[in-house]
């Protein structure tokens, strides 16, 4: 018996090593697709940015389109993501600037500025200005007025007549006393969209949104635009506000732009190129809303990779997934242009990786000798438990909450403001309910629970080896029935330990980790006794039923010699 079964395990040898090699080849290539349901990967920004405009040379094409001072900023940018080409933009900013003077104040050159052109010539700026400061002077504004009143834009029209709007909430009206502040955001409001500097979105919101205040004599919603630009025109000069306004579809995004500039003024940079490299203010601004501090640094890496990585990051508008494992030949490639194709693979790879492991493991345990018990690992089920846990390692953003931005907006009271304006104070940082640690903790308890399972295994195959009848092996293993508990024993300590340390404050708190050991242990000791232990002692209780049956149908040796016995006695 025992040469039996030792050929049954050699023959199954092979198929084991065979199984086992093909699930961890599958686990491995499933591992290196560099694609994620709730994130991005680094390895898919790079592809990405292959080929496509780096900063610099972004802030070279700003340049060659005589805008300077977008190019200014986009330069500041390029030295925060250490861009190579930065030097090189740097002396074509200084050469532009030594040849065209006159354009450092203004950040370009642009017709519609001639009303103040020569207030600046007489102020004696030579550096670039925001563009608001230009409209404070009284001189200023009156020129700015004479030359808007000749317009025959309906929308100029309608945002001039605000400065006759009584209604006023945050702003001393323009013809009062102190109004110079709305007096000078309206006239600039009128100037850009005299200049056709507003996207068209943007355009048409603003027309109506002066039509709808002139008509109820309320400032209204436009007053919350006004107070955005008043922030970016204290900030911005001529052209910087201008490229800008023209990539932003709407009042809400001015908005979020000038929160963002008040919360996160040293990123100013980093935040602007970003919207002029994607095209859009609006998914850059709802980025970083969303993300805070996290999105900053993602779309900081983003700009370091180029354009397209930029705007990739913006278009799925999800969090980086900084561990992600790298990406090997053109596997990048394919998950960039076949995201969806890709995803479906890494998750059927991790499955069918996982199965291919555990049946490895069952051929190598399982012997085929008919007195032994059934050894089934069940890799169906454990290897969808496996799966779903690789799943959650790599999708660290997957059941874990977005940590709370520090962007995010504040209801403000209507106040009367004057130019000096209130800063927003940033949201204080939280972290997020689901980190590394959390992750390799569930591990732990997982393969604690798949340890004790295959002991368990183990301890019924001994059993069923020994040379005893059915009935005692059956006493066997009610004698072990602890044993095959000892997941639920395992998972409730993994449970109370982590709560203890928790309160302890040796570890992060968090739930989920700790309650997951007691799950593990759940599903152990289900599969153990419902799957193993059940259908071998039915197996038991029918052979000793088989043997008893058979043991009272026999004719017994003692009773026949007995009769010459009785006839003696007689």
């Amino acid at each position: 018996m025992t040469m039996s079964v030792s050929g049954n395990r050699s023959r199954n040898m092979p198929m084991a090593a065979l199984w086992l090699t093909i699930g961890m080849v599958v686990l491995a290539g499933a591992w290196l697709i560099p694609v994620n349901l709730k994130s991005v990967t680094p390895a898919l920004l790079r592809e990405a940015g292959k080929s496509t405009a780096s900063v610099a040379a972004f802030g070279e094409q700003l340049i060659e389109s005589e805008k300077l001072g977008s190019a200014q900023l986009v330069l500041s940018a390029a030295r925060l993501v250490e861009d190579k080409g930065a030097p090189a933009l740097d002396r074509s900013i200084r050469d532009v600037s030594a040849r065209r003077p006159e354009w450092v104040v203004w950040g370009g050159w642009d017709p519609f500025l001639d009303p103040l052109i020569k207030q600046n010539e007489e102020s004696g700026r030579k550096e670039s200005t925001p563009v608001l400061n230009f409209f404070i002077a009284e001189k200023a504004r009156r020129s700015l007025e004479t030359f808007l009143s000749n317009s025959r834009s309906l929308g100029v029209q309608s945002i001039l007549r605000m400065r006759e709007v009584q209604g006023t909430t945050r702003f001393v009206p323009a013809n009062k006393a102190g109004g110079q502040t709305l007096d000078a955001v309206v006239l600039l409001t009128a100037l850009l969209y005299q200049s056709e500097n507003l996207s068209g979105p943007l355009q048409r919101e603003l027309r109506g949104l002066a039509e709808m205040a002139d008509r109820q004599k309320q400032l209204g919603e436009l007053e919350t635009f006004f107070t955005d630009l008043l922030s970016l025109g204290k900030r911005l000069n001529w052209s910087q506000l201008c490229e800008l306004l023209r990539k932003t579809d709407s009042i809400k995004t001015a908005g979020e732009f000038a929160h963002l500039s008040r919360v996160a003024p040293d990123n100013l940079p980093i935040i602007y190129t970003a919207a002029l490299f994607s095209d859009s203010a609006d998914k850059v601004a709802s980025y970083l809303i969303k993300y805070g501090k996290m999105g900053l640094e993602d779309l900081r890496l983003a700009l370091a990779q180029g354009q397209g990585a930029v705007r990739l990051l913006l278009q799925h508008q999800l969090p980086l997934n900084r561990g992600a494992a790298p990406s090997v030949g053109g596997v990048a490639q394919f998950a960039l242009f076949n995201p969806k194709f890709a995803l479906v693979l890494k998750y059927l790879g991790f499955l069918l990786g996982a199965f291919g492991m555990f049946r490895g493991l069952e051929f190598a345990l399982r012997s085929d000798a008919s007195n032994e018990a059934p050894l089934r690992l069940k890799s169906g089920v454990l290897s969808v438990l496996i799966a779903s846990f690789l799943v959650l390692i790599t999708e660290p953003f997957m059941i874990s909450a977005t940590p709370a931005s520090e962007f995010k907006l504040k209801l403000n009271l209507p106040i009367l403001v004057s130019v000096a304006e209130a800063h927003n104070q940033p949201a204080p940082a939280s972290s997020p309910t689901m980190d590394i640690k959390t992750l390799l903790s569930i591990g732990f308890f997982a393969a604690l629970q798949i340890g004790t399972y295959i002991f368990c295994l183990l301890k019924i195959r001994e059993i069923s080896r020994q040379p005893v009848s059915p009935m005692v092996k059956l006493r066997l293993m009610e004698n072990e029935e602890n044993l095959f508990d000892a997941g639920l024993y395992i998972g409730i300590g993994g449970t109370a330990t982590a709560l203890v340390l928790q309160v302890l404050g040796l570890i992060q708190s968090n739930l989920l980790a700790a309650y997951s050991s007691n799950l593990f242990g759940i599903v152990c000791v289900a599969l153990i006794k419902i799957r193993s232990v059940r259908p071998y002692k039915r197996i038991l209780i029918l052979e000793s039923q088989a043997v008893s049956v058979g043991t009272t149908l026999a004719p017994a040796p003692v009773a026949t010699a007995a009769k010459p016995v009785a006839s003696t006695v007689a």
